[in-house]
């Protein structure tokens, strides 16, 4: 895994991980890689402090487990953590921000939902005081699953 500070036309800095920079290249090729804040495609890598040792008298306690290992075990319990909140949702794709809505408005009965929206709906179903929540990782679309 590597990290790098990434910054949009609008001046957001922001930092992303990804598998290296050929996976960098690969989803910006893609239009993947965007800003979380203005939703812009327009991103390039930022400069990045280094990281610089310790003088060799200050030394840092050891990790316990390496720092890929640390990753990966945070990402399996994030993912893990957001399967068991997703488990009786229903995936209701682009429509999410319709039928949010409607259940707000009492129009449609409430029921647990997740899909997908783009910036300027969320933004709109926020201003309504519809109770909204961006999920930190991916999710499938089950039509899409091999």
């Amino acid at each position: 895994m590597i990290v790098f500070d990434l910054r949009c036309d609008g001046g957001h800095v922001f930092e992303s991980w990804f598998g290296s920079s050929a996976d960098y290249a690969d989803q910006k090729a893609r239009g993947l890689v965007r800003c979380p804040m203005c939703d812009s495609g327009a991103v390039e890598k930022a400069v990045m402090a280094p990281n610089v040792a310790a003088k060799g008298n200050q030394r840092a306690a050891a990790p316990t487990q390496p720092a890929p290992d640390r990753m990966k075990a945070a990402l399996a319990a994030l993912a893990q953590a957001q399967a068991k909140a997703l488990e009786g949702s229903e995936w209701v794709g682009t429509g999410f921000a319709d039928r949010a809505r409607a259940m707000h408005l009492g129009e449609e009965t409430s029921a647990p939902i997740h899909g997908q929206a783009s910036l300027q709906e969320a933004r709109a179903l926020v201003e309504e005081g519809v109770p909204v929540a961006p999920l930190p990782l991916p999710v499938v679309p089950p039509g899409a699953r091999n």
